[in-house]
């Protein structure tokens, strides 16, 4: 009977969810470790921040297998209070953030109690997620028959739970996370149904807004306009000066971008073998950390951890595809975009495709709060499959 009950709910679990998990955490300490071994701060004990890590991935694990029980139901219920809650750390992050981050980075998204720090904007995305899911399902039950003015109702009902996100990111001095939030909302937008009336002329609004910001990038009247009204800050446009320019000041601006490309470069097609670090590049551990699997293992090893990347994202789209919760599926898709809009541009930072934003690698950067983030989302897939088995045996 108990290997019975143990076989039912080893079938309720997504392994080809976990696997690529459990390689990219694998991947994350190994990386940890070389970037902490060659860096001079704490090469007198590089297993220090391997262990810190360590104990976050079983942190994450554990809310995986918490999350994972979790009933929509319940999480229908308890989605309003997540995101109000968010709100107001957020909000309180605006004044009290921890002062050395923000004049090492320029951001104001930290804060610091002892020597305990944590990005509240990292778990901010779950619940913006969570909320976007709720407003779309809800609308969606409501207004059955859709017309062109229950869509417009509805990308109304969308904005009102991002705007407030986005402003106070804003008044974080956080761009690279605040492109995470427009890329979560983006990919909910497509999905939740709206006509395609409707989509077109957004999109074609958001190309032109974005293609008249990056000419105004490039002209020094564009930069002092987009200071002025504050979308822009001086660091911001030194990243991206950095972008399309890397080696234009490698002692300075640039040097970070440079050295990344430089070491990925080096590593050639196979690497130069593990724990081998001969350029070096700042904020490996955790912002350039691709840098780091570039160096070492090569093109080889890079295209087999975007391959990785690659089998998540599509065994999350299967979990996606297969439940018939409109809710999860509106959740997971909003976890599929923050996911892979991560790896996109953190990867792209890495080999200077796409500016620098200060976005961590999932499941391999540094980094506590991401990690969680992170973990919860996979959760929340996870429990998916697992509330749909659990369902069926139920009926």
């Amino acid at each position: 009977m108990e290997k019975r009950n143990f076989l039912k709910n080893d079938n309720k679990i997504d392994y080809g969810v976990i696997l690529p998990v459990f390689l990219l955490c694998l991947v994350g300490l190994a990386s940890l470790y070389v970037a902490s071994y060659h860096n001079s701060l704490s090469s007198e004990n590089p297993w220090r921040e391997v262990l810190q890590q360590a104990i976050w991935y079983v942190v994450g694990i554990i809310a995986v297998a918490l999350i994972m029980h979790v009933k929509s139901k319940w999480l229908w219920k308890v989605t309003p209070y997540v995101y109000a809650l968010g709100l107001v750390v957020m909000a309180f992050l605006v004044k009290f953030y921890d002062q050395a981050m923000f004049e090492s980075t320029g951001s104001r998204n930290w804060f610091r109690i002892g020597s305990f720090s944590a990005q509240p904007a990292e778990l901010m995305k779950i619940a913006m997620i969570l909320m976007l899911a709720l407003v779309v399902t809800q609308h969606n039950v409501e207004y059955q028959d859709r017309t062109m003015q229950t869509d417009l109702q509805l990308i109304g009902k969308m904005l009102a739970v991002v705007i407030p996100v986005l402003i106070l990111v804003m008044l974080q001095d956080d761009f690279g996370t605040m492109l995470v939030f427009l890329a979560i909302f983006g990919g909910i937008f497509l999905m939740s149904g709206i006509s395609w009336k409707i989509i077109l002329p957004v999109v074609a609004v958001v190309a032109f807004i974005a293609i008249g910001t990056i000419l105004l990038v490039l002209n020094d009247g564009g930069r002092e306009f987009l200071k002025n009204i504050g979308l822009f800050s001086d660091y911001q446009f030194a990243r991206i000066d950095a972008w399309l320019d890397p080696f234009h000041d490698v002692q300075g601006s640039s040097m970070q971008v440079a050295s990344a490309m430089m070491a990925i470069g080096s590593g050639g097609l196979f690497g130069k073998g593990f724990n081998v670090s001969e350029i070096a590049v700042s904020v490996r551990e955790s912002d350039m950390i691709f840098s780091v699997i570039g160096e070492n293992f090569g093109f080889i090893g890079g295209a087999a951890v975007i391959l990785i990347y690659f089998i998540l994202i599509y065994r999350m789209i299967r979990v996606c595809f297969d439940t018939n919760n409109e809710f999860y599926s509106y959740i997971a898709t909003g976890i599929i975009m923050m996911i892979l809009f991560h790896v996109f541009e953190n990867i792209g930072a890495n080999i200077g495709l796409l500016p620098l934003t200060g976005i961590p690698l999932p499941f391999i950067s540094q980094g506590g709060s991401a990690l969680l983030s992170n973990m919860i989302g996979i959760g929340l897939i996870l429990s998916m499959r697992y509330q749909v088995e659990e369902k069926e045996e139920g009926a």
